[in-house]
């Protein structure tokens, strides 16, 4: 798909320095990095594993809250919150 779209000119400026200082790029590679990072979904369950917040897909996030609610440190975030 070919858009157009306007950039301001200190914009542009810091664009055209980085592209100088990272020559494998070019401008719509870059575009198309920074909107994949903006736009597309992510799937956090890797990330919320290695956090050891959930040990499986987070749709049971409820189920298991309700398993620890008695935590004492539960009860203490509630009463911060």
């Amino acid at each position: 798909m070919r858009k157009t779209i306007y950039i301001p000119d200190d914009l542009a400026a810091d664009v055209n320095e980085y592209l100088k200082r990272h020559r494998g790029e070019t401008l719509s590679s870059l575009v198309q990095d920074v909107l994949k990072e903006r736009v597309s979904p992510r799937d956090t369950s890797g990330l919320l594993r290695l956090a050891g917040m959930v040990d499986v897909e987070p749709f049971e996030s409820e189920e298991k809250a309700q398993r620890f609610a008695d935590r004492p440190e539960d009860q203490f975030y509630d009463r911060i919150r």
